[in-house]
C-alpha cells in the first residue's frame, strides 16, 4: 500500500508541475505580475504589478538551503553593487519555497543585511506562469523553479538563460549574466 501511495503521489505531483507549468518565458515576453507571492510576512501576498519599473533581474533558484543555490545566491548577494552600475534596479531571487525559508536563507546567506529581494513563491504558480518548473519530487519533494535568470526592463523580458541542468551554474553564473546586460 505504502509504495502505492508513493507511486500516486509522484505521479500526482508530475502532473501538477505539467498543469502549473505555461510556455517557457522568452525574450520580449512579459513577467506575469498578477501573480500573488511573499517577502516578509507569510500571510501577506503582494503581486508585481505596478512595481516593475526600470531594469530588474530574477534569478530562479531550485530550493532554499540547497548546495549549488547556497554557492550561486552569494555570488548575487557581492555583485550587487555591479548590477546597479549596470542600471539595474532590483534583484529578486525566487524559490518554489515557504516564507520562513526564505527569510532564514537571506539572514544566513547575508547576515549584515542585503538590498536583494528574496521572494518566497510558496505554490509554485509565479514560476509556473513563467514557464519554468521541473518536478523534483525525488530529491526536494515536489515541483521546484528551475535554475534561471530573467532580466526585465519594466515588465518586459529582455534575458532568459535557464540551466539545463537544474543543480549546477553555467549558464546563471554571476559573471555570465553580468555582461549581458
Amino acid at each position: 500500500m505504502a509504495s502505492f501511495l508513493a507511486t500516486a503521489t509522484q505521479a500526482a505531483h508530475s502532473a501538477i508541475t505539467s498543469l502549473l507549468s505555461a510556455a517557457e518565458i522568452k525574450p520580449g515576453g512579459t513577467v506575469p505580475t498578477s501573480v500573488p507571492v511573499k517577502e516578509d510576512d507569510a500571510a501577506q501576498t503582494f503581486t508585481f504589478e505596478g512595481k516593475l519599473t526600470g531594469r530588474n533581474v530574477f534569478l530562479g533558484v531550485p530550493g532554499a538551503f540547497t548546495y549549488a543555490c547556497s554557492k550561486q545566491v552569494p555570488t548575487y548577494i557581492d555583485a550587487y553593487d555591479q548590477f546597479k552600475a549596470k542600471g539595474v534596479d532590483n534583484v529578486y531571487v525566487v524559490a518554489v519555497n515557504d516564507t520562513f525559508c526564505m527569510k532564514a536563507w537571506k539572514k544566513t546567506l547575508a547576515p549584515a543585511g542585503t538590498p536583494i529581494h528574496f521572494i518566497a513563491d510558496d505554490k509554485g504558480i509565479f514560476v509556473g506562469a513563467l514557464g519554468l518548473l521541473f518536478d523534483a519530487t525525488q530529491l526536494l519533494g515536489g515541483p521546484r523553479a528551475k535554475r534561471f535568470v530573467i532580466a526585465t526592463e519594466g515588465e518586459k523580458v529582455t534575458l532568459v538563460a535557464v540551466e539545463p541542468v537544474p543543480k549546477e551554474v553555467t549558464l546563471t553564473a554571476v559573471d555570465k549574466i553580468l555582461p549581458l546586460l
